[in-house]
């Protein structure tokens, strides 16, 4: 079975470790902890891509180099189906979560998130796998501190982790590349199950 993993974000220095590459930084998470081969440029999709395997699953992962509204149209060079779709995972920051929290979803909406809305659009379906990041803060009871208004939230996506907030993000980045790994292997039931 081939899988193609997709973690979002924008290209550039200037955005690394931004909230809104927390898709791109868990799929090198996951590269990394899978021994997966040296990523390399794809001039002809506009992504960056590596390439290994998980079990009998042959892996691709692959990360837009366009920007976040435009990551269709790297993803529509690997999945050239809607078949094909369904064996594809697609990592991503989501404001809704907090920092330290994940979910995995499958067939969902966008919920606003302009790189979702974009590969769904170029792949023509929804009916794939989410891997879900919490970027949010939250107060001292536990609720999400969300940015409002559209150039708070801008501001904030496009900002760095806090120094304290590192640690969390880091083991949250491990546990969804346990979950991606999950999916390829057990299937979406079992990894939502097992991380939700």
């Amino acid at each position: 079975m081939t899988w193609i993993i997709v973690g979002l974000g924008n290209p550039g220095e200037e955005y690394d470790g931004t909230r809104h590459n927390t898709g791109r930084m868990t799929v090198e998470q996951f590269a990394k902890d899978n021994d997966f081969s040296a990523w390399k440029a794809d001039a002809k999709s506009k992504a960056t891509i590596a390439k290994g395997t998980v079990g009998t699953n042959t892996v691709t992962l692959v990360l837009p180099d366009t920007f976040m509204n435009k990551s269709g149209t790297a993803v529509v060079n690997y999945v050239k189906s809607v078949k094909a779709a369904e064996h594809m995972v697609v990592v991503y920051d989501d404001l809704d979560l907090a920092i330290g929290t994940m979910k995995v979803s499958f067939d969902r909406g966008s919920g606003g998130h302009k790189g979702l809305e974009s590969i769904t659009r170029a792949v023509k379906t929804k009916k794939f796998a989410r891997v879900r990041i919490g970027i949010s803060p939250t107060t001292a009871s536990g609720k999400i501190k969300k940015p409002l208004g559209e150039a708070e939230v801008a501001e904030f996506i496009l900002a760095r982790f806090k120094q304290s907030e590192l640690p969390t993000v880091d083991a949250i980045f491990k546990k969804a590349s346990r979950a991606i790994s999950s999916i390829i292997a057990d299937g979406y039931a079992v990894a939502m199950n097992t991380f939700n």
